[in-house]
Protein backbone atom coordinates (compact mmCIF):
# COMPACT_ATOMS: atom_id res chain seq x y z
CA UNK A 1 0.00 0.00 0.00
CA UNK A 2 2.90 1.91 -1.00
CA UNK A 3 0.44 4.69 -2.48
CA UNK A 4 -1.91 5.15 0.57
CA UNK A 5 1.40 5.90 2.29
CA UNK A 6 2.62 8.72 -0.40
CA UNK A 7 -0.59 9.90 -0.56
CA UNK A 8 -0.86 10.97 3.55
CA UNK A 9 2.56 12.00 3.03
CA UNK A 10 2.54 14.28 0.86
CA UNK A 11 -1.36 16.00 2.32
CA UNK A 12 0.71 15.60 6.35
CA UNK A 13 3.54 17.77 4.69
CA UNK A 14 1.16 20.71 2.91
CA UNK A 15 -0.97 20.84 6.43
CA UNK A 16 2.39 21.56 8.23
CA UNK A 17 3.55 23.84 5.76
CA UNK A 18 0.24 25.47 6.04
CA UNK A 19 0.51 25.45 9.59
CA UNK A 20 4.09 26.59 9.93
CA UNK A 21 2.93 29.86 7.61
CA UNK A 22 0.64 30.72 9.66
CA UNK A 23 2.52 30.84 12.90
CA UNK A 24 2.99 34.35 14.02
CA UNK A 25 6.87 33.26 14.01
CA UNK A 26 6.83 32.88 10.58
CA UNK A 27 5.11 36.37 10.19
CA UNK A 28 7.43 37.87 12.34
CA UNK A 29 10.41 36.24 10.24
CA UNK A 30 9.33 37.04 7.24
CA UNK A 31 8.22 40.63 7.81
CA UNK A 32 12.07 40.73 9.61
CA UNK A 33 13.04 39.35 5.76
CA UNK A 34 11.09 42.16 4.16
CA UNK A 35 12.72 44.97 6.01
CA UNK A 36 16.42 43.74 5.47
CA UNK A 37 15.38 43.02 1.49
CA UNK A 38 14.16 46.41 1.01
CA UNK A 39 16.98 48.39 3.00
CA UNK A 40 19.41 46.48 1.03
CA UNK A 41 17.47 47.76 -1.99
CA UNK A 42 17.52 51.06 -0.58
CA UNK A 43 20.93 51.62 -0.08
CA UNK A 44 21.78 50.27 -3.58
CA UNK A 45 20.00 52.16 -5.95
CA UNK A 46 20.79 55.24 -3.81
CA UNK A 47 22.92 57.96 -5.87
CA UNK A 48 26.71 57.80 -6.12
CA UNK A 49 27.25 61.48 -5.87
CA UNK A 50 29.09 63.20 -2.99
CA UNK A 51 26.47 65.14 -1.30
CA UNK A 52 24.38 61.86 -1.17
CA UNK A 53 27.34 59.81 0.33
CA UNK A 54 26.57 60.24 3.99
CA UNK A 55 22.90 58.97 2.76
CA UNK A 56 24.20 56.14 1.26
CA UNK A 57 25.84 55.13 4.31
CA UNK A 58 23.08 55.43 6.01
CA UNK A 59 21.03 53.01 4.31
CA UNK A 60 24.04 50.52 4.17
CA UNK A 61 24.27 50.41 7.84
CA UNK A 62 20.43 50.03 8.24
CA UNK A 63 20.08 47.52 5.40
CA UNK A 64 23.53 45.60 7.19
CA UNK A 65 21.80 45.66 10.80
CA UNK A 66 18.36 44.71 8.96
CA UNK A 67 19.91 41.34 7.59
CA UNK A 68 21.92 41.04 10.97
CA UNK A 69 18.07 40.81 12.65
CA UNK A 70 16.50 38.77 9.78
CA UNK A 71 19.26 36.13 10.51
CA UNK A 72 18.54 36.61 14.07
CA UNK A 73 15.27 35.60 13.63
CA UNK A 74 16.06 33.05 11.39
CA UNK A 75 18.21 31.58 14.16
CA UNK A 76 15.10 31.91 16.93
CA UNK A 77 12.63 30.48 14.57
CA UNK A 78 15.18 27.27 14.28
CA UNK A 79 15.25 27.05 17.97
CA UNK A 80 11.28 27.03 18.14
CA UNK A 81 10.89 24.84 15.45
CA UNK A 82 12.94 22.26 17.69
CA UNK A 83 11.50 23.23 21.21
CA UNK A 84 8.15 22.16 20.04
CA UNK A 85 8.77 19.19 18.40
CA UNK A 86 7.40 17.11 21.30
CA UNK A 87 4.41 19.45 22.26
CA UNK A 88 3.40 19.52 18.25
CA UNK A 89 2.46 16.49 17.58
CA UNK A 90 0.58 16.46 20.93
CA UNK A 91 -2.02 18.64 18.92
CA UNK A 92 -2.65 15.95 15.99
CA UNK A 93 -4.90 12.72 15.63
CA UNK A 94 -1.80 9.66 14.98
CA UNK A 95 -4.28 7.75 13.91
CA UNK A 96 -5.10 6.69 10.55
CA UNK A 97 -8.74 5.92 8.85
CA UNK A 98 -7.97 3.90 6.11
CA UNK A 99 -11.31 3.96 5.33
CA UNK A 100 -10.86 7.82 4.40
CA UNK A 101 -8.51 5.98 1.25
CA UNK A 102 -11.75 4.41 -0.26
CA UNK A 103 -12.47 5.76 -3.94
CA UNK A 104 -15.94 6.66 -4.96
CA UNK A 105 -17.26 4.84 -7.80
CA UNK A 106 -19.74 7.18 -9.09
CA UNK A 107 -18.72 8.59 -12.17
CA UNK A 108 -19.56 11.98 -14.29
CA UNK A 109 -22.76 12.14 -15.69
CA UNK A 110 -22.58 11.34 -19.56
CA UNK A 111 -21.70 14.89 -21.04
CA UNK A 112 -22.39 14.62 -24.95
CA UNK A 113 -21.98 18.65 -25.32
CA UNK A 114 -22.39 20.08 -28.76
CA UNK A 115 -23.32 16.25 -30.39
CA UNK A 116 -26.77 15.73 -28.50
CA UNK A 117 -27.95 19.05 -30.22
CA UNK A 118 -29.45 17.78 -33.81
CA UNK A 119 -28.51 20.42 -36.19
CA UNK A 120 -31.50 22.69 -37.79
CA UNK A 121 -33.43 20.94 -40.66
CA UNK A 122 -33.91 22.49 -43.83
CA UNK A 123 -37.11 24.44 -44.17
CA UNK A 124 -39.11 24.15 -47.82
CA UNK A 125 -40.83 27.45 -47.30
CA UNK A 126 -37.64 29.18 -46.71
CA UNK A 127 -36.28 28.02 -50.33
CA UNK A 128 -40.38 28.52 -51.61
CA UNK A 129 -40.72 31.23 -53.99
CA UNK A 130 -43.37 33.67 -53.60
CA UNK A 131 -46.55 33.08 -56.06
CA UNK A 132 -46.98 35.62 -58.90
CA UNK A 133 -49.98 37.66 -58.23
CA UNK A 134 -51.16 41.12 -59.99
CA UNK A 135 -49.69 41.91 -63.78
CA UNK A 136 -46.99 39.43 -63.45
CA UNK A 137 -49.13 36.20 -63.13
CA UNK A 138 -51.16 37.35 -66.17
CA UNK A 139 -47.82 37.91 -68.36
CA UNK A 140 -46.24 34.36 -67.65
CA UNK A 141 -45.87 34.19 -64.46
CA UNK A 142 -47.26 30.78 -63.99
CA UNK A 143 -44.10 29.42 -66.38
CA UNK A 144 -41.75 31.59 -64.62
CA UNK A 145 -42.90 30.61 -60.95
CA UNK A 146 -42.93 27.10 -62.15
CA UNK A 147 -38.78 27.53 -63.45
CA UNK A 148 -38.12 28.66 -59.53
CA UNK A 149 -39.98 26.34 -57.99
CA UNK A 150 -37.62 23.59 -59.73
CA UNK A 151 -34.95 25.33 -59.22
CA UNK A 152 -35.63 26.03 -55.23
CA UNK A 153 -37.02 22.07 -54.90
CA UNK A 154 -33.74 20.89 -56.25
CA UNK A 155 -31.66 23.59 -53.56
CA UNK A 156 -33.92 22.27 -51.23
CA UNK A 157 -33.34 18.85 -51.85
CA UNK A 158 -29.48 19.27 -51.78
CA UNK A 159 -29.29 20.77 -48.35
CA UNK A 160 -31.72 18.68 -46.36
CA UNK A 161 -29.15 15.73 -48.11
CA UNK A 162 -25.92 17.94 -46.78
CA UNK A 163 -28.26 18.08 -43.58
CA UNK A 164 -29.10 14.55 -43.33
CA UNK A 165 -25.21 13.52 -43.83
CA UNK A 166 -24.34 16.00 -41.07
CA UNK A 167 -26.75 14.26 -39.06
CA UNK A 168 -25.79 10.73 -39.74
CA UNK A 169 -22.14 11.93 -38.79
CA UNK A 170 -23.60 13.89 -35.59
CA UNK A 171 -25.29 10.22 -34.38
CA UNK A 172 -22.55 7.99 -35.42
CA UNK A 173 -20.00 10.51 -33.05
CA UNK A 174 -22.18 10.57 -30.34
CA UNK A 175 -23.10 6.47 -30.32
CA UNK A 176 -19.26 5.92 -30.16
CA UNK A 177 -18.66 9.09 -27.69
CA UNK A 178 -21.06 6.82 -25.61
CA UNK A 179 -19.68 3.64 -26.40
CA UNK A 180 -16.19 5.43 -25.09
CA UNK A 181 -18.10 6.89 -21.77
CA UNK A 182 -19.74 3.67 -21.06
CA UNK A 183 -16.25 1.86 -21.59
CA UNK A 184 -14.38 4.33 -19.97
CA UNK A 185 -16.71 3.77 -17.17
CA UNK A 186 -16.80 0.09 -16.78
CA UNK A 187 -13.21 0.24 -16.16
CA UNK A 188 -12.96 3.11 -13.80
CA UNK A 189 -15.33 0.86 -11.91
CA UNK A 190 -13.69 -1.79 -12.14
CA UNK A 191 -10.10 0.16 -11.04
CA UNK A 192 -11.91 1.72 -8.08
CA UNK A 193 -13.43 -1.76 -6.97
CA UNK A 194 -10.60 -3.16 -7.40
CA UNK A 195 -8.92 -0.67 -5.57
CA UNK A 196 -10.98 -0.09 -2.54
CA UNK A 197 -10.93 -4.05 -2.13
CA UNK A 198 -7.44 -4.06 -1.47
CA UNK A 199 -7.80 -1.06 0.91
CA UNK A 200 -10.15 -3.43 2.80
CA UNK A 201 -7.41 -6.46 2.61
CA UNK A 202 -4.64 -4.40 3.96
CA UNK A 203 -7.28 -2.99 6.87
CA UNK A 204 -8.65 -6.54 7.55
CA UNK A 205 -4.45 -7.98 7.50
CA UNK A 206 -3.58 -4.64 9.67
CA UNK A 207 -6.12 -5.66 12.00
CA UNK A 208 -5.42 -9.88 11.55
CA UNK A 209 -1.83 -8.41 12.87
CA UNK A 210 -0.26 -9.49 10.04
CA UNK A 211 3.72 -8.90 10.33
CA UNK A 212 4.35 -6.93 6.98
CA UNK A 213 1.04 -5.15 7.37
CA UNK A 214 1.15 -3.58 10.88
CA UNK A 215 4.71 -2.50 9.75
CA UNK A 216 3.40 -0.80 6.46
CA UNK A 217 0.47 0.72 8.35
CA UNK A 218 2.97 2.29 11.35
CA UNK A 219 5.71 3.44 8.35
CA UNK A 220 2.07 5.11 6.93
CA UNK A 221 1.94 7.09 10.43
CA UNK A 222 6.09 8.01 11.40
CA UNK A 223 5.70 9.08 7.51
CA UNK A 224 3.50 11.32 8.52
CA UNK A 225 4.92 13.20 10.86
CA UNK A 226 6.30 16.03 9.20
CA UNK A 227 9.60 17.57 10.86
CA UNK A 228 12.18 19.81 9.87
CA UNK A 229 13.52 19.71 6.41
CA UNK A 230 16.92 18.69 7.58
CA UNK A 231 15.60 16.06 9.93
CA UNK A 232 16.58 12.27 7.83
CA UNK A 233 12.77 10.79 8.63
CA UNK A 234 14.77 7.43 8.10
CA UNK A 235 13.84 4.31 9.73
CA UNK A 236 13.58 0.51 9.78
CA UNK A 237 10.45 -1.37 11.75
CA UNK A 238 9.85 -4.96 12.94
CA UNK A 239 7.38 -6.42 14.47
CA UNK A 240 6.98 -9.51 15.93
CA UNK A 241 2.77 -10.54 16.51
CA UNK A 242 3.28 -13.22 19.32
CA UNK A 243 4.51 -10.67 21.71
CA UNK A 244 2.86 -7.86 20.32
CA UNK A 245 6.43 -6.14 20.24
CA UNK A 246 7.23 -3.39 17.81
CA UNK A 247 11.06 -2.60 17.12
CA UNK A 248 12.05 0.76 15.71
CA UNK A 249 15.41 1.70 14.32
CA UNK A 250 15.12 5.58 13.97
CA UNK A 251 17.70 7.72 11.94
CA UNK A 252 18.58 10.85 14.16
CA UNK A 253 19.36 14.37 12.90
CA UNK A 254 23.06 15.58 12.91
CA UNK A 255 24.09 17.12 15.73
CA UNK A 256 24.82 20.35 13.46
CA UNK A 257 20.88 20.70 13.10
CA UNK A 258 21.06 22.82 16.93
CA UNK A 259 22.23 26.57 15.10
CA UNK A 260 26.16 27.18 16.20
CA UNK A 261 25.55 30.72 15.84
CA UNK A 262 23.78 32.32 19.06
CA UNK A 263 23.84 35.78 17.81
CA UNK A 264 24.59 37.84 14.52
CA UNK A 265 25.88 41.41 15.45
CA UNK A 266 26.66 44.60 13.37
CA UNK A 267 29.45 46.47 14.02
CA UNK A 268 29.38 49.96 12.40
CA UNK A 269 32.25 50.96 13.23
CA UNK A 270 33.92 48.41 11.48
CA UNK A 271 31.39 47.23 9.38
CA UNK A 272 31.47 43.81 10.05
CA UNK A 273 28.67 40.92 10.50
CA UNK A 274 30.20 38.80 13.41
CA UNK A 275 28.64 35.27 14.87
CA UNK A 276 28.92 34.99 18.10
CA UNK A 277 29.28 31.12 18.56
CA UNK A 278 26.93 29.01 20.74
CA UNK A 279 28.66 27.62 23.74
CA UNK A 280 29.51 23.74 23.30
CA UNK A 281 27.76 22.79 26.49
CA UNK A 282 24.60 24.51 25.27
CA UNK A 283 24.90 22.94 21.74
CA UNK A 284 25.21 19.55 23.63
CA UNK A 285 22.22 20.21 26.41
CA UNK A 286 20.17 21.31 23.27
CA UNK A 287 21.23 18.07 21.24
CA UNK A 288 20.22 16.08 24.05
CA UNK A 289 17.27 17.67 24.09
CA UNK A 290 16.17 16.91 20.68
CA UNK A 291 17.06 13.16 20.58
CA UNK A 292 14.85 12.83 23.83
CA UNK A 293 11.61 14.52 22.07
CA UNK A 294 12.27 12.62 18.69
CA UNK A 295 12.62 9.54 21.04
CA UNK A 296 9.01 10.42 22.78
CA UNK A 297 7.39 11.72 19.94
CA UNK A 298 7.65 8.58 17.89
CA UNK A 299 6.72 6.29 20.79
CA UNK A 300 3.71 8.62 20.99
CA UNK A 301 2.53 8.60 17.34
CA UNK A 302 2.76 4.67 17.77
CA UNK A 303 0.75 4.31 20.82
CA UNK A 304 -1.93 6.85 20.06
CA UNK A 305 -2.22 5.44 16.18
CA UNK A 306 -2.68 1.83 17.59
CA UNK A 307 -6.47 1.56 18.29
CA UNK A 308 -6.37 -2.17 17.17
CA UNK A 309 -4.14 -2.72 20.62
CA UNK A 310 -1.69 -4.15 18.04
CA UNK A 311 1.29 -3.38 19.99
CA UNK A 312 1.79 -4.22 23.73
CA UNK A 313 5.83 -3.26 24.12
CA UNK A 314 8.08 -0.75 22.04
CA UNK A 315 11.50 -0.64 21.39
CA UNK A 316 13.09 2.01 19.91
CA UNK A 317 16.95 2.70 19.15
CA UNK A 318 18.05 6.03 18.13
CA UNK A 319 21.14 6.27 15.92
CA UNK A 320 22.96 8.72 13.98
CA UNK A 321 24.30 8.54 10.15
CA UNK A 322 27.67 10.89 10.80
CA UNK A 323 31.55 10.96 10.34
CA UNK A 324 33.86 10.24 13.14
CA UNK A 325 36.02 13.53 13.44
CA UNK A 326 39.48 11.16 14.60
CA UNK A 327 39.34 8.50 12.02
CA UNK A 328 37.14 10.20 8.89
CA UNK A 329 34.78 6.99 8.49
CA UNK A 330 31.38 6.59 8.42
CA UNK A 331 29.47 5.42 11.64
CA UNK A 332 26.24 4.82 12.82
CA UNK A 333 26.30 4.78 17.01
CA UNK A 334 23.25 4.75 18.74
CA UNK A 335 22.50 7.83 20.60
CA UNK A 336 19.44 6.65 22.52
CA UNK A 337 17.19 3.16 23.57
CA UNK A 338 14.24 2.36 25.40
CA UNK A 339 12.41 -0.55 25.72
CA UNK A 340 8.61 0.56 27.05
CA UNK A 341 5.36 -0.97 27.45
CA UNK A 342 2.23 0.84 25.91
CA UNK A 343 0.30 1.35 29.35
CA UNK A 344 3.33 2.92 31.14
CA UNK A 345 3.98 5.17 28.33
CA UNK A 346 0.23 6.00 28.24
CA UNK A 347 0.37 6.92 31.55
CA UNK A 348 2.52 9.55 31.23
CA UNK A 349 1.75 13.35 30.64
CA UNK A 350 3.93 14.28 27.79
CA UNK A 351 2.94 18.36 27.56
CA UNK A 352 4.04 18.40 31.30
CA UNK A 353 7.12 16.26 31.03
CA UNK A 354 11.10 17.13 30.83
CA UNK A 355 11.88 15.24 27.68
CA UNK A 356 15.38 14.10 28.75
CA UNK A 357 13.87 12.62 32.38
CA UNK A 358 10.82 11.14 30.66
CA UNK A 359 13.55 8.98 28.62
CA UNK A 360 15.60 8.24 31.97
CA UNK A 361 12.54 7.39 33.95
CA UNK A 362 11.76 4.76 31.13
CA UNK A 363 14.97 3.49 32.05
CA UNK A 364 16.25 4.25 28.45
CA UNK A 365 19.84 5.07 27.62
CA UNK A 366 20.61 7.97 26.75
CA UNK A 367 24.19 9.35 25.68
CA UNK A 368 24.90 11.93 28.03
CA UNK A 369 27.62 13.46 24.79
CA UNK A 370 26.25 13.03 21.54
CA UNK A 371 28.54 15.61 19.84
CA UNK A 372 31.42 13.16 21.02
CA UNK A 373 29.10 10.43 19.51
CA UNK A 374 29.38 8.77 22.59
CA UNK A 375 27.33 5.61 21.90
CA UNK A 376 25.10 3.71 24.45
CA UNK A 377 24.78 -0.05 24.62
CA UNK A 378 21.02 -0.66 22.95
CA UNK A 379 17.89 -2.11 24.87
CA UNK A 380 17.41 -4.12 21.37
CA UNK A 381 19.62 -5.75 18.92
CA UNK A 382 17.15 -5.09 15.71
CA UNK A 383 19.01 -7.56 13.37
CA UNK A 384 18.81 -10.92 15.87
CA UNK A 385 15.51 -9.95 17.56
CA UNK A 386 14.26 -9.28 14.40
CA UNK A 387 15.56 -11.68 12.11
CA UNK A 388 12.04 -14.12 12.61
CA UNK A 389 9.70 -11.62 11.24
CA UNK A 390 9.12 -8.86 9.29
CA UNK A 391 11.58 -6.28 9.47
CA UNK A 392 10.98 -3.49 6.40
CA UNK A 393 13.13 0.22 6.00
CA UNK A 394 11.72 3.04 4.84
CA UNK A 395 13.38 6.53 3.93
CA UNK A 396 10.58 8.97 3.67
CA UNK A 397 11.90 11.43 1.66
CA UNK A 398 13.81 9.21 -0.38
CA UNK A 399 10.27 7.87 -1.57
CA UNK A 400 8.21 10.98 -2.33
CA UNK A 401 11.08 14.00 -1.59
CA UNK A 402 12.01 15.57 -4.98
CA UNK A 403 13.99 18.77 -3.15
CA UNK A 404 17.82 18.26 -4.03
CA UNK A 405 19.74 16.47 -1.84
CA UNK A 406 22.86 18.82 -1.34
CA UNK A 407 24.99 16.11 -0.27
CA UNK A 408 24.65 13.79 -2.94
CA UNK A 409 24.83 16.59 -5.86
CA UNK A 410 27.21 15.99 -8.42
CA UNK A 411 30.28 18.44 -8.11
CA UNK A 412 29.29 20.11 -11.31
CA UNK A 413 25.53 20.78 -9.63
CA UNK A 414 26.84 21.41 -6.69
CA UNK A 415 28.79 24.72 -7.61
CA UNK A 416 26.39 25.65 -10.60
CA UNK A 417 24.10 25.92 -7.10
CA UNK A 418 26.29 28.09 -5.69
CA UNK A 419 27.05 30.29 -8.06
CA UNK A 420 23.52 31.05 -9.02
CA UNK A 421 22.77 32.08 -5.57
CA UNK A 422 25.51 34.57 -4.85
CA UNK A 423 25.03 35.93 -8.55
CA UNK A 424 21.18 36.31 -7.15
CA UNK A 425 22.71 38.17 -3.62
CA UNK A 426 24.57 40.27 -5.72
CA UNK A 427 28.10 39.17 -6.73
CA UNK A 428 29.84 38.90 -10.26
CA UNK A 429 31.04 35.09 -10.29
CA UNK A 430 33.59 33.95 -11.97
CA UNK A 431 34.81 30.26 -12.94
CA UNK A 432 35.01 27.78 -9.98
CA UNK A 433 38.22 26.28 -9.43
CA UNK A 434 38.38 22.97 -7.68
CA UNK A 435 40.35 21.68 -4.65
CA UNK A 436 40.89 18.43 -2.39
CA UNK A 437 38.18 20.13 -0.19
CA UNK A 438 36.30 21.64 -2.48
CA UNK A 439 35.76 24.20 -4.82
CA UNK A 440 36.42 28.25 -4.70
CA UNK A 441 35.83 31.40 -6.30
CA UNK A 442 37.22 34.63 -7.36
CA UNK A 443 34.19 37.07 -7.05
CA UNK A 444 33.11 41.03 -7.59
CA UNK A 445 30.84 42.87 -5.54
CA UNK A 446 30.50 45.45 -8.01
CA UNK A 447 28.53 48.17 -5.26
CA UNK A 448 30.90 51.58 -5.22
CA UNK A 449 32.65 52.48 -1.42
CA UNK A 450 31.37 49.03 -0.50
CA UNK A 451 31.99 46.49 -2.79
CA UNK A 452 35.45 45.13 -4.08
CA UNK A 453 36.74 41.35 -4.62
CA UNK A 454 35.11 38.84 -2.57
CA UNK A 455 37.20 35.14 -2.23
CA UNK A 456 34.21 32.34 -1.66
CA UNK A 457 35.17 28.77 -0.77
CA UNK A 458 32.82 25.66 -0.46
CA UNK A 459 33.30 22.59 1.12
CA UNK A 460 31.28 19.31 1.55
CA UNK A 461 34.30 17.52 2.96
CA UNK A 462 33.29 17.59 6.72
CA UNK A 463 33.12 20.14 9.40
CA UNK A 464 34.87 23.25 8.94
CA UNK A 465 37.38 24.19 11.34
CA UNK A 466 39.95 26.77 12.66
CA UNK A 467 42.19 25.64 9.95
CA UNK A 468 39.70 26.24 7.14
CA UNK A 469 39.06 29.73 8.17
CA UNK A 470 42.49 30.53 8.27
CA UNK A 471 43.09 29.65 4.56
CA UNK A 472 40.39 32.00 3.72
CA UNK A 473 41.81 34.60 5.51
CA UNK A 474 45.23 34.39 3.45
CA UNK A 475 43.39 33.58 0.44
CA UNK A 476 41.38 37.26 1.12
CA UNK A 477 44.84 38.37 1.72
CA UNK A 478 46.38 37.13 -1.26
CA UNK A 479 43.78 37.86 -3.90
CA UNK A 480 43.68 42.22 -2.45
CA UNK A 481 40.08 41.06 -1.59
CA UNK A 482 37.81 42.80 0.78
CA UNK A 483 35.80 39.67 1.91
CA UNK A 484 35.55 36.35 2.18
CA UNK A 485 32.93 33.72 2.57
CA UNK A 486 33.19 29.79 3.58
CA UNK A 487 30.23 27.80 2.77
CA UNK A 488 30.69 23.98 4.72
CA UNK A 489 28.21 21.64 4.00
CA UNK A 490 28.95 19.31 6.99
CA UNK A 491 28.79 22.49 9.74
CA UNK A 492 31.14 24.79 11.46
CA UNK A 493 33.03 23.81 14.40
CA UNK A 494 32.91 26.57 17.47
CA UNK A 495 37.24 26.92 17.06
CA UNK A 496 36.33 28.03 13.66
CA UNK A 497 34.00 30.90 14.93
CA UNK A 498 36.94 31.49 17.19
CA UNK A 499 39.61 32.15 14.27
CA UNK A 500 37.78 35.11 12.69
CA UNK A 501 39.15 37.85 14.91
CA UNK A 502 36.98 40.35 13.87
CA UNK A 503 38.41 39.35 9.98
CA UNK A 504 35.79 40.18 7.36
CA UNK A 505 34.87 36.54 6.84
CA UNK A 506 31.43 34.96 7.11
CA UNK A 507 30.97 31.78 7.41
CA UNK A 508 27.17 29.72 5.89
CA UNK A 509 27.32 26.50 7.51
CA UNK A 510 24.43 23.76 5.53
CA UNK A 511 20.67 25.00 7.45
CA UNK A 512 21.66 28.66 6.56
CA UNK A 513 23.34 27.54 2.52
CA UNK A 514 19.40 25.82 2.91
CA UNK A 515 17.66 28.86 4.24
CA UNK A 516 19.49 31.28 1.42
CA UNK A 517 18.33 29.39 -1.38
CA UNK A 518 14.73 28.99 0.10
CA UNK A 519 14.74 33.58 0.25
CA UNK A 520 16.84 33.95 -2.47
CA UNK A 521 16.39 31.46 -5.33
CA UNK A 522 12.93 29.88 -4.05
CA UNK A 523 14.76 26.52 -4.03
CA UNK A 524 13.75 23.99 -1.26
CA UNK A 525 17.02 21.80 -0.72
CA UNK A 526 18.11 19.40 2.03
CA UNK A 527 20.80 18.14 3.39
CA UNK A 528 20.32 13.99 3.90
CA UNK A 529 23.09 11.28 4.35
CA UNK A 530 21.85 8.60 1.86
CA UNK A 531 23.97 5.80 4.16
CA UNK A 532 27.93 5.80 3.84
CA UNK A 533 28.96 9.47 3.11
CA UNK A 534 29.42 9.41 -0.36
CA UNK A 535 27.96 11.31 -3.63
CA UNK A 536 26.66 10.24 -6.57
CA UNK A 537 29.64 8.69 -8.27
CA UNK A 538 30.81 6.73 -4.94
CA UNK A 539 33.73 8.60 -4.44
CA UNK A 540 34.15 9.48 -0.83
CA UNK A 541 33.21 13.32 -0.11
Amino acid sequence: MGIIRDMQRVRATQVAADQRANTAAAQQRDMIRRNADLAIAAAQQAASDVERQRERQRLYAEARTADAAAANAEVRARLGDLDSLLLSTLDVDDHIDLDQFKKPLAVPPFDPGPLSRPHPEPSWQSYQPPQPRGVGKIIGGDRLHQQQTAQARRAYEQARARWQADEDRRRQRLAERRRAYDEHRRKYEAKMVAYNAEVDRFAAAVAGADPASVVEYFAMVLGNSVYPDDFPQHFRLAYLPKQKHLLIEYHLPPIEVIPVVKEYRYDRVRDDLSAIPRDEAEIRHRYVDVIARVTLRTIHEIVESDRGALVRQISFNGIVDTIDRRTGRFIRPCLVSVKTDRDTYAAIELRRVDPVACVKHLQGALSGEPDTLAAVTPKIDFDRDADLDFTEEFNVLADIDERPNLITLPDQAWEQQLHDLFGVMGLEMGAPVRTDSGARWLATDPRPIFGGKVVLHATRSGPAGAAAVHALAGAVTAAGATKGILVSLSGIDAEAYEALAGRPLELIDGPALVTLLANHCRIKARIELTGPWTDQRGASM
